[in-house]
């Protein structure tokens, strides 16, 4: 039995912080406890990464429609994303430090296709999701260099926001948020946030961290969009400005 607490505490921390911890009673070591909360942010993220996404999608099924939802944006934040999980995959970056990358990604994939779909573009959805498959094993089978996943990374910033704020800005001319899922808005802005504080921990790579500060900033804009537009139905902004729209000989 103890060798079962034990080997599951390894899991969290490293062996000197167990027995700073479970040995010496040294409860106040701050090394450890930041490496510990780091740990368990990072499985905690990866856990609600499972289904962050999933009322966007179950929010599209429902409807039949992507409105709304900027597919260049989705797009690009899935290429982010992809970027991301590989260049940490092939670094050999501990899972806790990634993880969530995984299932983002299947679900931001997922969301891609049903905007397709539901567009009434169904054979360019199918060709899509081969697409992605056939890139995700060129970026994590060892075919592509270190040095080209390190350029690719570091393009991530510029692609993650050109992809959210793309969205903002549909929602901006929309005048609402559309089919964005509540849910889905406030649990991104919450895991890109924690993410900053588990990178410094268990990466120290600046670009990983650069990255989810900007990631940070693009989400909290949506975030502050999806407050702002709450109670206002889809085409909102547009009806508004056919009604302000001044009267001309014609329409008298």
């Amino acid at each position: 039995m103890t060798d079962l607490i034990r080997q599951g505490a390894l899991f969290l921390m490293s062996e000197k912080c167990y027995d700073n911890y479970f040995l010496e009673h040294n409860f106040l070591d701050v090394p450890c406890f930041k490496a510990l909360l780091s740990k368990g942010l990072g499985l905690a993220i990866i856990a609600g990464s499972v289904l962050v996404k999933v009322p966007q999608v179950l929010k599209i099924l429902n409807s039949k429609s992507g409105e709304g939802i900027n597919i260049v944006g989705v797009v690009l934040d899935l290429l982010a994303i992809s970027f991301h999980l590989s260049y940490n995959f092939m670094h050999g970056y501990p899972f806790s430090a990634w993880g969530d990358s995984t299932f983002l990604a299947i679900q931001t994939v997922t969301i891609a296709v049903l905007v397709l779909f539901f567009n009434g573009r169904k054979a360019q959805s199918g060709l899509f999701l081969v697409g992605y498959v056939v890139l995700m094993y060129v970026l994590n089978s060892g075919l592509t260099p270190m040095s080209a996943l390190f350029t690719i990374q570091s393009c991530n910033i510029p692609i993650l926001l050109v992809g959210k704020l793309s969205q903002a800005y549909t929602n901006y001319q929309a005048g609402s948020t559309g089919q964005l899922s509540a849910a889905t808005v406030i649990m991104m802005f919450a895991g890109s946030v924690a993410r900053i504080f588990t990178s410094i921990q268990e990466t120290g790579d600046f670009m990983i961290i650069l990255t989810f500060i900007a990631s940070t900033f693009a989400n909290s804009v949506i975030l502050a969009q999806l407050i702002y537009y709450w109670n206002k139905p889809a085409g909102a902004k547009v009806k508004d400005s056919k009604a302000k729209k001044p009267k001309t000989k014609k329409d008298d």
